[in-house]
């Protein structure tokens, strides 16, 4: 039996010192959920939230197959906290399940160069605008598949302007955003960044922009820009500003979950 864990300081010690904010996100019960084993004593336990899911403690099979009611997602990338999980997933998933490499860059206090973070805010090139995400552009976001993950994890602006943070580069003559940075997901202390651009408007500098002054607006507030890569043009940019790299990790990318 699976069960959803309500009292979720009985997984802290399972999940341990693992540094990823989607976890914290669920131990806080800000965001997600976390299942596990057993109510009382629990030995294994899963954490998912939007896109992902992390696995931790001792190996179960069921837990690696189970789907909670609230996932309505055919596609989930789940994160193993060690080679037995990640064999759990391999076997149970098999042709579904494709293996992939991720880059976790380093949660460090401090990192940042204000002065060079406004520099690069400055840079940005004429015909665009940086605006933080309003309810009018959170509507927006939500209405159009290539910014949707900016802020789709909220359920209604109320929530997005309780937790969430973002940034937007609009463009001036058109009036509609074309690149952003914003909060994937939320824990107390911090964001996960999403960041991207429209396909046609890259190459600009505009994500550049937008992280930018996504990270100032983080540390005016002072809360954490958490940084996590996909692939290596992820890296580069978060290094870029100010970042530093930290290890590769393996993930898999459930198809049909």
């Amino acid at each position: 039996m699976i069960f959803k864990l309500d009292d979720t300081k009985k997984a802290e010690k399972i999940f341990g010192d693992w540094q990823e904010t989607s976890i914290w996100s669920c131990l806080q019960n800000v965001m997600g959920e976390i299942y596990v084993d057993d109510l009382n004593e629990p030995q294994s336990a899963m954490a998912i939230l939007a896109d992902f899911c992390f696995f931790a403690g001792k190996p179960n099979d069921e837990l690696v197959m189970y789907k909670p009611e609230s996932c309505s997602n055919d596609f989930i990338i789940m994160v193993p906290r060690d080679d037995e999980w990640a064999k759990r997933i391999a076997s149970n998933y098999g042709e579904k399940a494709k293996e992939v490499t991720r880059y976790a860059i380093k949660k460090e206090a401090n990192v940042f160069d204000k002065d060079k973070l406004e520099e690069i805010v400055h840079s940005l090139q004429s015909g665009y605008a940086l605006k933080l995400i309003d309810e009018d552009i959170y509507n927006w976001c939500m209405q159009n598949n290539w910014s949707r993950d900016f802020v789709a994890q909220y359920k209604e602006y109320a929530m997005y302007q309780k937790f969430g943070l973002g940034v937007v580069a609009v463009e001036e003559k058109t009036k509609e955003p074309v690149s952003g940075a914003s909060s994937y997901t939320s824990y107390r202390e911090g964001i996960e960044i999403e960041i991207d651009t429209k396909e046609e408007y890259r190459r600009q500098g505009l994500a550049y922009a937008c992280g930018a002054k996504l990270i100032l607006e983080c540390m005016k507030r002072n809360l954490y820009p958490s940084w996590d890569a996909q692939n290596k043009w992820s890296v580069a940019l978060a290094e870029k500003l100010g970042y530093h790299y930290d290890h590769e990790y393996a993930a898999y990318e459930i198809y049909g979950y």
